[in-house]
């Protein structure tokens, strides 16, 4: 049995308890009023009312804490788990060593392919057999949530280390339930803090790092398991570093192909949160966005460009990302479009790169917003592109100043489907008078193939290493 199940057993005990003991003590006190004071009490038609009145009231008031009981239920109906609100209620008492988060990548595609019967059948056994995986592993009454649907929140009295172990095995042995494939995504945090909202959001964070990392070609040296307090303290040091405007930038060269000369140079950004220490993007982006700093850190960062583009050459340009977050939001624009005004530079030396996942809802609304920043002279350039549909969605609606193609395409290049893929994609930019950018270009055999190709731009240690701010002024200074 679930420890959940378990503890609503508990509870609906109690509160069956709660219900009867006051009706038993009433009719004892109806009872010995009528038959054990002394005499008995004539049945007549006033003591039969009240007898009635009692029963009425007895089963109105049972009747009453049963519905309540089912209102309040603690576990998710589908899983028997506990609800979000109830584990987190449950994890003081519970003092985990551990916390987790299991994910179910594949959920919403699974609820557009199966039915509602066959989905609640699988997510029962699935969370079943993860206990069982606990149980085995000896671990007494694991503590186990569900939030967002998807998502699954794991509390244990035991070491990150051991967690890890038995998630992995699981994920090896349970690829598919019920013959559907599932695909999983966890992360752990130990030594977890007081405030435990605040330590699972923490958790949903280490996945979106771990998003980045996988977009950024980069592989953690260390375990899925992270330190709860000492993530806590890159939080604060991370919005710190924001009010402090704190941020290192180093310039990508970008190389033109045909000339042979750099022109554009792509802005990477870390954070310095102490003297001796930064952090990279895939480390305080997630945090960023979790605590509502995204616009703000944006305005942050373009405030440090417009103030730097003026000291070097006017040939010379950026291209950095900025959240689609904060280009739909009035207030952003708006102060944008007026530090360009105030910096006095040709805003085409701006490029903003974008992306996303899928493509927004009011795509007509968004595009239109597009418009408006093209408007300005800023450049729009789409960010690994052919990585999601929704590049391509946006490709058909809105014709771009630049694109930088998904790293697996210059990775991949000895492919015969992916050269053909990418040759295809650059001659469509070509015909639509797209600049075209790959990136990640580390072997000479690559700009050889690139270069065939007709890519305009590359970019990577192969091709040049990045300089930092006083190497670009020094090297670029009109001055």
């Amino acid at each position: 049995m679930l420890y959940s199940e378990k503890k609503e057993r508990q509870r609906h005990f109690k509160l069956a308890l709660r219900a009867i003991l006051p009706i038993l003590v009433l009719l004892f006190l109806v009872i010995y009023h009528m038959f054990l004071k002394g005499k008995i009490t004539d049945l007549n038609l006033e003591n039969n009312l009240m007898i009635v009145a009692l029963i009425f009231v007895s089963v109105y008031f049972i009747f009453f804490f049963i519905a309540r009981s089912a209102k309040e239920s603690l576990i998710d109906q589908v899983t028997q788990i506990f609800t979000e609100k109830a584990f987190v209620e449950q994890l003081e008492e519970y003092k985990p060593q551990s916390l987790s988060l299991l994910i179910i990548q594949n959920l919403s595609s699974i609820n557009e392919n199966y039915s509602t019967f066959e989905i609640d059948a699988m997510l029962y056994r699935f969370v079943n057999r993860l206990n069982h995986s606990f149980e085995r592993a000896k671990i007494k009454n694991p503590l186990m949530g569900r939030r967002y649907g998807a998502e699954f929140l794991i509390a244990l009295q035991t070491n990150g280390e051991q967690v890890e172990q038995i998630l992995s095995h699981f994920i090896a042995t349970y690829p598919t339930i019920n013959n559907i494939e599932l695909d999983y995504r966890y992360s752990i945090i130990t030594n977890t803090d007081i405030d435990f909202c605040n330590s699972l959001e923490q958790l949903r964070s280490l996945i979106d790092m771990e998003d980045r990392e996988k977009n950024e070609g980069t592989k953690r040296d260390d375990s899925f398991v992270q330190d709860a307090k000492e993530l806590s303290r890159i939080e604060h040091q991370v919005i710190e570093a924001i009010e402090k405007k704190a941020l290192i930038l180093s310039f990508r060269p970008l190389l033109h192909v045909r000339t042979q000369k750099t022109d554009i140079y792509e802005v990477a950004v870390r954070l310095k949160i102490s003297q001796k220490e930064s952090v990279l993007p895939r480390v305080f982006l997630p945090i960023v966005n979790r605590l509502g700093l995204g616009r703000k850190y944006d305005i942050v960062l373009m405030e440090h460009l417009t103030s730097l583009l003026p000291l070097i050459d006017e040939d010379i340009s950026f291209t950095f990302n900025i959240s689609p977050f904060s280009l739909r939001d009035v207030e952003f624009r708006s102060y944008f479009f007026e530090l360009l005004k105030n910096a006095h530079i040709n805003p085409s030396r701006l490029i903003i790169q974008l992306y996303e996942k899928k493509a927004h809802h009011n795509l007509e609304g968004y595009l239109k917003i597009l418009r408006e920043i093209r408007t300005q002279g800023v450049r729009v350039c789409i960010d690994n592109f052919g990585a999601s549909n929704a590049s391509m969605e946006y490709m058909k609606h809105f014709t771009f100043d630049m694109i930088q193609f998904d790293r697996d395409f210059v990775n991949n290049l000895e492919e015969k489907s992916t050269h053909a893929m990418l040759a295809s994609m650059v001659k469509m930019s070509k015909d639509l008078e797209i600049i075209t950018v790959a990136k990640w270009v580390d072997q000479e055999s690559q700009k050889q193939i690139l270069k065939t190709i007709g890519i305009d731009y590359i970019q990577g240690f192969g091709v040049a290493k990045p300089l930092n701010k006083t190497a670009i002024i020094k090297q670029y200074n009109q001055g």
